[in-house]
């Protein structure tokens, strides 16, 4: 493989060794929603367990962050809830999330926190697959008179997200790609050969 896809930041590298230790990422063979049979399964919902690892989410961000012009970002229910709340704290970035169901009583808020009309908004994601529940947060942010130009996901699953939203004008960052990943475990021996193979097979057959 290329050198350069490999991780040699030493945060980034101690990352990805711990969402594998914590089961966030497994090996095996799955059933996704779509039905079809994968040999590797992101559940990234599972940090909530591990407080350390969140904490080394949220700054796994940071960098990517401070590139950007915003006045807060914007937490993706349900799993980008926790990440983006430790990022919030880590930077010190005020934060709002768009709820998936609208209240029927109280506010009736579409939003939950504060924020004011013609603001940028980062969107703040955990994974990047095709794009799909992006737009639908997005056409809620800027329903109320949010500005949104970017999404920043922890993993980007290379499966099309980036392009879709490109094509819409918003820019797709990612702390990691799913490739990185691969070729960082392949080369420090946390998960066989075999096993990256097979992954990287389906990924190239199901992408896009």
């Amino acid at each position: 493989m290329t050198n350069q896809l490999r991780i040699t930041n030493h945060d980034l590298a101690a990352l990805a060794d711990g969402l594998l230790e914590a089961g966030c990422i497994k090996f095996g063979e799955f059933t996704l929603k779509s039905g079809l049979k994968s040999p590797i399964y992101i559940d990234l919902r599972y940090i909530i367990s591990f407080p350390k690892l969140l904490e080394q989410i949220g700054a796994a961000y940071l960098p990517l962050l401070n590139t950007l012009h915003f006045s807060r970002i914007a937490g993706l229910p349900y799993a980008a809830i926790p990440i983006a709340t430790a990022i919030s704290l880590a930077g010190n970035f005020p934060m709002i999330y768009p709820r998936k169901e609208v209240k029927s009583y109280g506010t009736k808020a579409e939003i939950e926190g504060e924020y004011h009309a013609d603001e940028t908004v980062v969107v703040i994601d955990d994974l990047a697959t095709t794009g799909g529940s992006k737009f639908e947060a997005i056409e809620k942010l800027t329903g109320v008179g949010l500005v949104v130009k970017d999404v920043v996901v922890l993993v980007d699953r290379q499966s099309g997200a980036k392009e879709s939203l490109e094509q819409a004008g918003y820019n797709l960052h990612a702390v990691l790609t799913i490739t990185q990943l691969l070729d960082h475990w392949e080369a420090n021996g946390k998960v066989s050969k075999e096993k990256i193979e097979e992954t990287r097979t389906f990924l190239k057959q199901t992408k896009g």
